[in-house]
């Protein structure tokens, strides 16, 4: 006697309008960002005549002429994108494994150690990913000028970690409080100590979301402009985001649009890539986080 097929959920073979906009919408949306997606992409080979004459049409007059990566190379040499992009990737990349390391025994304090106040605590880091960064932006522009730290890439780092903390422990409590604890208390009775503990035992268990709140700042702090902006004034300091605004300011007199739109390409191309191939690992971990 063969099984049973399980019974599909109520609901799920009746037409739902609400289901068929929302279907829409959603194909739409994607539609469109592929679209400008790959817009940007063939812009960035084209000539600036054929952006404005040909904008929707495949690139043809540098191919033609055996120079395909010409915006490419004018981007990576002529308006420094190089030493942006080797700026931004250190940056992002020390700003991010501090932002977690700094982060990850917070978070195992405030769910695992039974801190006093625990609770506010979280609480509070929560109430800090509220508040929008444009706000204090002037008082740490201030306050970093009074410590000499403007226009100062390990100034720039400091800021980085501090405002990616509220989010980097919101974040991390939700996997430390979901992990079983039979094997914290094994632990405990070997003898071995809290710090111990930690290290050994929780923090490959939380690999997840370890990898997770990675991904997630190195993505956020990448697409950073504002700060880099306002705390950046030296072309050699200069990251992607900061180059890009600076170069836009250039191109508009030099008419070098396709290398302008060469180097918004550098600028998003590679999270996008990394995202891509990462978002699996990134929604499995926000869920697993979220769901426990």
């Amino acid at each position: 006697m063969s099984a049973r097929k399980p019974k599909p959920p109520p609901g799920s073979r009746r037409f739902s309008p609400l289901r068929l906009v929302g279907k829409t919408v959603v194909w739409v949306f994607t539609a469109f960002n592929l679209f400008i997606l790959y817009w940007l992409i063939a812009s960035s080979f084209k000539t600036p005549v054929e952006i404005f004459t040909q904008p929707f049409q495949l690139p043809l007059q540098w191919f033609a002429v055996g120079d395909p990566f010409r915006n490419f190379s004018y981007a990576w040499n002529q308006a420094g994108f190089g030493s942006a992009f080797l700026t931004t990737t250190v940056l992002v990349a020390v700003a991010a494994v501090l932002t977690v390391a700094l982060a990850a025994p917070a978070a195992y304090a405030l769910t695992r150690l039974g801190v006093r106040g625990s609770n506010p605590l979280t609480n509070f880091f929560a109430i800090g990913m509220g508040v929008p960064f444009q706000t204090v932006v002037i008082p740490l522009f201030v306050g970093m000028a009074e410590l000499n730290l403007t226009d100062d890439l390990f100034g720039l780092l400091l800021i980085y970690v501090a405002l990616s903390l509220p989010f980097t422990v919101f974040l991390l409590t939700g996997f430390f409080r979901s992990l079983p604890g039979e094997m914290e208390e094994a632990a405990a009775i070997d003898g071995a100590s809290p710090l111990r503990t930690f290290l050994s035992i929780m923090l490959p268990l939380a690999r997840g979301g370890l990898i997770t709140a990675l991904i997630l700042n190195a993505i956020g702090l990448w697409n950073e402009t504002l700060l880099a902006i306002v705390f950046l004034q030296d072309n050699a300091k200069f990251t992607l985001a900061r180059a890009l605004f600076t170069f836009y300011s250039a191109a508009r007199y030099q008419s070098e649009y396709g290398g302008l739109l060469a180097g918004v390409a550098i600028v998003v191309l590679p999270m996008l890539v990394l995202y891509v191939l990462l978002a699996r690992r990134i929604i499995t971990g926000l869920t697993l986080g979220a769901g426990k």
